[in-house]
């Protein structure tokens, strides 16, 4: 039997946050935990989507590692690429990046926060929420079939678990939606009260 997924990928609960912001390298990493997350739903179901947040996550990557010093926090790293580079690309890599998380953050919380509706609804309540605004029709059309192609809401968790202790695991999936929900939080506000852009 494999691991439960809470125990395999890092806890956004357990990304740093200091004083100057998010922690950059313990954030990459829980958010590459993030994208297996997706395999779990199965069938390339938000394909598009897991696709966008790794080339996003790659985006901050490079940044960090070309610019370590002055992107110790994601906070810094912005403001040191908007003092740098004409093209902001890892900025616009982490906007789009926070809208990602957003959309699976607020999916998994109406899951917790509901458990007689199925997954598929958390998942359009979501993206009409977090990411409906931001797409054209065309893309509208292709979410709209991914979120009918979301697994049953026990199937999924049951991927998730294991089948470990579902008490263990709900209080792990609060613990890591807790964590994400706060960083997300920080990061909105961040990005658009310094005017570098719109989550």
């Amino acid at each position: 039997m494999s691991k439960p997924y809470f125990e395999t990928v890092k806890s956004f609960a357990d990304v740093a946050i200091i004083e100057d912001g998010v922690e950059t390298e313990s954030f990459l990493e829980a958010s590459d935990g993030l994208v297996k997350l997706f395999d779990l739903l199965g069938s390339g179901v938000f394909g598009f989507v897991q696709a966008d947040i790794r080339g996003n996550i790659g985006g901050v990557r490079s940044r960090y590692q070309n610019a370590s010093a002055s992107s110790i926090t994601l906070e810094n790293l912005v403001r040191s690429e908007t003092l740098t580079e004409e093209h902001r690309h890892a900025t616009g890599c982490l906007i789009r990046l926070t809208r990602g998380l957003m959309f699976l953050c607020k999916a998994l919380q109406h899951m917790q926060d509901d458990p007689s509706v199925e997954l598929h609804v958390c998942f359009k309540r979501s993206y009409d929420e977090v990411l409906r605004h931001h797409h054209t029709f065309v893309v509208r059309s292709l979410a709209a079939v991914a979120v009918r192609a979301v697994p049953y809401r026990r199937d999924f968790i049951a991927r998730i678990s294991q089948g470990g202790d579902r008490e263990k695991f709900d209080a792990e999936l609060r613990r890591w939606l807790t964590g994400l929900d706060i960083i997300v939080k920080r990061l909105k506000n961040f990005i658009e009260e310094g005017r570098y852009g719109r989550v």
